[in-house]
């Protein structure tokens, strides 16, 4: 398969040279080394690669003698630390180099934002800008799609997901290559983090959670569930989200004394991940969670979309006490937008005017026929 071009890149190349670190995040296998060293070639900066997982780069970076570093960067315009992360005050170091050598532009990237974040934020405070690379979206994938075709992909994508590797592989090399990611690499710097000491409790959890995608979550229930205080899954949580394999949707609470405020609703950045914890890559017509999957399609989808069209959003869910419910809700300079995903075209959305008198918004349903005007970077939605 060839090389598809990433919507992030030409996000990025925006900031390139304009005094700023770009700090870019994404699951594990996601294509982040990849992107970078194709705008390592496009600006004939290919000696710039340094992936701090190598112990000599480590032992380097980490003396943080200024006068070595440049030595080694020494004429370089741009240079690139992959899984920056793994540097020891990496912050500090990045600070160091930018304030030193400002004409050098320099991009880290990380897998995990619970480690990188904590040691970047006060150092390079208004010196960097954050950028997520997710799995490839709806929209890139209509670089080997014709626009007829696209739709009709749409049941492979909820089955497998969208991770590069997957792309283009047969059902069974797809089904290997998922199982094999989800057991070895996706989880590893959760694993690996110093506080966690029962890596099995997390595989169990998010099996639990991919039972109850498009569900409210109860982390009470969820303790109860594993054996565990509440505070373990929390914090549990908190990491699975930071290293991008769920996306907890909080719930909106405004006006009403009886709409729901405090429990979430929690989706898998890929589907075809979700269906690997479960064992379940059964086509759609077997299933009995399409609507589920068709709601977390859609919302993780629209948040790379946003992303790319530089939408401000502020997205929820919104439920009441007596079951009045919207699936998904964005807000931008005070409009709001209510969304209803079902996967059949079909199918009758429940009574909105509630949502609709109170929030003074629109409710549009979203269904597999009009999916290109939600997700496509063009979208009108």
């Amino acid at each position: 398969m060839k090389i598809l071009k990433r919507d992030l890149t030409s996000l990025i190349e925006e900031w390139l040279f304009r005094d700023k670190i770009v700090i870019l995040y994404g699951a594990r296998q996601v294509g982040k080394t990849t992107l970078v060293k194709e705008l390592l070639k496009k600006y004939d900066a290919q000696d710039g690669y340094y992936n701090c997982e190598l112990l000599q780069v480590k032992q380097l970076l980490e003396r943080q003698e200024v006068t070595e570093i440049m030595r080694v960067f020494g004429g370089t315009k741009l240079i690139v630390l992959d899984e920056a992360q793994k540097i020891a005050n990496i912050g500090l170091i990045l600070k160091v180099i930018h304030d030193t050598f400002p004409e050098i532009q320099i991009i880290a990237t990380g897998s995990s934002s619970f480690t990188l974040s904590s040691q970047i934020q006060e150092p390079l405070t208004g010196r960097a800008l954050e950028f997520i690379l997710y799995p490839f979206s709806y929209a890139e994938m209509g670089q080997i799609n014709r626009p007829i075709d696209l739709t009709s992909q749409i049941p492979a994508f909820l089955r497998f997901g969208l991770y590069p590797e997957i792309i283009g592989k047969s059902e069974s090399d797809s089904i290997f290559l998922l199982n094999n990611l989800t057991s070895k690499y996706l989880f590893k710097d959760v694993f690996e983090f110093e506080t966690i000491k029962k890596p099995e409790v997390i595989v169990h959890l998010l099996q639990s959670l991919a039972f109850q995608v498009g569900c409210e979550v109860s982390h009470h229930e969820l303790s109860n569930l594993l054996d565990v205080h509440i505070k373990t899954v929390q914090r549990y949580l908190e990491l699975l989200e930071k290293a991008f394999v769920i996306y907890r949707l909080k719930p909106l609470s405004r006006n009403l004394r009886n709409e729901i405020s405090k429990k979430e609703k929690i989706y898998f950045y890929d589907l075809g991940i979700r269906n690997s914890l479960i064992n379940n890559f059964n086509t759609i017509e077997l299933r009995d969670d399409i609507g589920s999957m068709w709601e977390n399609f859609c919302i993780i989808e629209r948040l790379k979309s946003l992303q790319i069209q530089k939408k401000s959003r502020r997205i929820y869910f919104w439920r009441t006490h007596d079951q009045k419910e919207i699936d998904y809700v964005e807000e931008e300079n005070g409009k709001w937008f209510g969304y209803e995903f079902k996967w059949n075209p079909k199918a009758k959305v429940k009574n909105s005017s509630l949502f609709q008198k109170e929030y003074n918004a629109s409710v549009t349903m979203i269904h597999r026929n009009n999916i290109d005007a939600f997700l496509l970077n063009n979208a009108t939605m």
